[in-house]
């Protein structure tokens, strides 16, 4: 252990976070790619990292240091890390497997006797998409603008045109 770590880890006995920073800096990288050596999924690598430095602030009075560095404890704690992980991803997938399925959800049936669903499937979907949320489901043009990150005035030509065309088809229809 360099004489910068020996800093770094009398910092963190001390309860300073910024040394806890200083060995995340130093250490993060290669944590992380031996978490990636054991785990499959990157998020699951990013995680186990996490824990264990959580767990080395967490227990820092009682990390017991190889050659004055916290690195052997840290790298054989992600170890334990990734295996409980991967043992958490089994667990949740057999149960998953083991739920029982819904079923399927119904197409909608023939029974639009006016023929407005029909009218509405046949807009562009950025249209379709905007009548749904403002007229069908009642939000506002604001919270529908948030919804699909758009501005709110695109919302409201969206709205205009999507209502022209309807209008239109429903017209037609009529004659």
């Amino acid at each position: 252990m360099g004489n910068d770590e020996a800093a770094e880890w009398a910092l963190v006995c001390a309860g300073d976070p910024a040394g806890l920073a200083a060995l995340f800096d130093r250490h993060e990288a290669r944590l992380f790619r031996h978490a990636c050596r054991l785990l499959t999924a990157r998020e699951d690598a990013k995680d186990a990292v996490t824990i264990a430095f959580f767990e080395l602030w967490r227990k820092r009075a009682s990390v017991r240091l190889v050659e004055g560095s916290p690195l052997p404890w840290m790298l054989n704690t992600v170890a334990h890390c990734a295996r409980n992980l991967e043992r958490s991803r089994r667990r949740y997938g057999a149960l998953i497997a083991r739920a029982p399925r819904p079923d399927p959800p119904r197409e909608l049936s023939g029974n639009d006797e006016s023929g407005v669903l029909a009218a509405l499937r046949r807009l562009p979907h950025r249209e379709q998409s905007v009548v749904v949320l403002t007229v069908l489901e009642g939000y506002g043009e604001r919270e529908t603008a948030q919804t699909l990150g758009i501005p709110v005035g695109t919302v409201k030509s969206r709205l205009t045109r999507a209502r022209e065309k309807l209008r239109d088809e429903m017209t037609a229809m009529g004659e």
